[in-house]
């Protein structure tokens, strides 16, 4: 008896040790591929290698969005081989609408996901498992869209918070329509926005009252796959920028070296726009106006890319007020993602201005209390940010491994998606 049970515990190891041995080698030859990848991808693809650095990797996926014209956003996710899948390039695409949730969006991620990998799967011995099909049946016709490809949105927030000293309250409304099509754009906005603040302060009370309102425009139209030419509109009130009608309407044109087809990866635009402005202002500025009739241009250079060692955007801007050239704007902000290294990555950015157009600053200056609560627009020549970040990770190349106990600290959580 004893010598049966034991032949069956060597009988049942052997197949333990035979399975995970068939389990380890499948690992093995498992494609590797380098993405940024949430743990719900790890968990609904687990039939890929997820390493840290791209230098191991067969396969690296760029994932890119951009927001779309029904107010959902174009996901793009470019699959370029290396090594053994050298000169293998893919892209492909789904689009999400504003009212789908988190679950759904991420579900057709994955969905797209899987049809990219297929064919990288299909040159290695995993292929034998893998299986295709198709779950619902082709409609031979396309029905109508009864919205003409309109899209409208509205919303409307607000809170008040407060305690002895403070009491805070704000409210803020907003609607648009917007349309978009391979040959038109076009966009109708308005907006409302109203703040209150009250302090108490060694017996004094310091309130702050702002509020502003705007109506703006879009019309763009597509000329060739590097060529655009449109316009915009703004018609507003700030009581911080010290306007009690603002009126603004700019035609431009505009020139993409790189086609428009490939926006979710690189641009180079080059925008041109000249215009007329209204201004009425609350009080009387430091050049004495009360109202005045402003023409102006600007020239606006931006460079996006996403490539396998990060991505970069940096944006040049040049305004200023035909009447006096003296009257100018340069700004200049840059951003940038480095993979420096195996686990290295490194992004900074920053932003400056050289600022010399502030025409509707209030003559009087502004008070104590309106400096402190920046109630008023002040008088500055420059203004600057920067931001900078470094990560290094070290240690195993795969990251396949997905463990929720005791919350997600050790790797991102289980209902996050990153989004790029």
């Amino acid at each position: 008896m004893r010598k049966t049970i034991l032949t069956c515990l060597i009988i049942m190891g052997s197949a333990s040790a035979f399975g995970q041995v068939v389990a380890d080698t499948l690992r093995k030859d498992a494609l590797k591929v380098f993405m940024e990848a949430s743990d719900y991808i790890r968990k609904e693809i687990p039939w890929v290698n997820y390493v840290r650095d791209i230098k191991d990797a067969g396969l690296y996926i760029i994932s890119t969005s951009q927001n779309t014209g029904s107010g959902g956003v174009e996901y793009t996710y470019f699959f370029i081989g290396q090594k053994e899948n050298e000169g293998m390039r893919d892209t492909l695409r789904f689009t999400s609408s504003p009212d789908e949730t988190a679950e759904i969006i991420r579900e057709n991620e994955v969905k797209t996901l899987k049809m990219g990998l297929v064919r990288y799967i299909a040159k290695t011995p995993l292929s034998k498992y893998m299986s295709i099909g198709f779950s619902e049946p082709l409609s031979e016709t396309v029905s109508t869209d009864k919205w003409n490809s309109w899209v409208f949105k509205t919303s409307l927030s607000g809170y008040a918070s407060g305690e002895k000293s403070y009491r805070s309250s704000y409210l803020n409304g907003s609607f648009s329509a917007n349309r978009v099509t391979e040959k038109l754009k076009s966009s109708v906005s308005l907006k409302y926005s109203y703040s209150a603040n009250k302090y108490d302060v060694n017996d004094e009370v310091i309130s702050s009252e702002y509020n502003s309102k705007g109506l703006s425009g879009l019309l763009v139209g597509s000329l060739t796959d590097h060529w655009s030419v449109g316009g915009s509109m703004y018609a507003g009130a700030s009581k911080y920028n010290n306007t009690d009608l603002s009126l603004n309407i700019q035609p431009g044109i505009e020139y993409n070296v790189f086609p428009y087809s490939e926006s979710t990866r690189r641009q180079l635009r080059l925008t041109y726009k000249a215009g007329f402005s209204y201004e009425n202002y609350i009080d009387t500025t430091i050049y004495n106006k009360v109202k005045e009739n402003l023409l102006s241009h600007s020239l606006t250079i931006s460079y996006e890319v996403i490539q396998k060692w990060g991505s970069a955007d940096v944006s040049l801007d040049y305004s200023n007020y035909l009447h006096d050239w003296s009257k100018n704007n340069l700004s200049l902000n840059a951003f940038l993602n480095l993979r420096i290294t195996k686990g290295l990555s490194l992004n900074f950015g920053g932003g400056g201005a050289l600022v010399h157009d502030q025409l509707g600053l209030v003559k009087g200056g502004a008070t104590q209390q309106e400096v402190l609560l920046r109630l008023r627009e002040l008088e500055t020549q420059f203004e600057y940010f920067t931001t900078f970040g470094l990560t290094y990770t070290f240690g195993s190349i795969y990251n396949n491994v997905v463990n929720p106990r005791f919350g997600n600290t050790g790797g991102s959580g289980g209902m996050t998606i990153i989004m790029h």
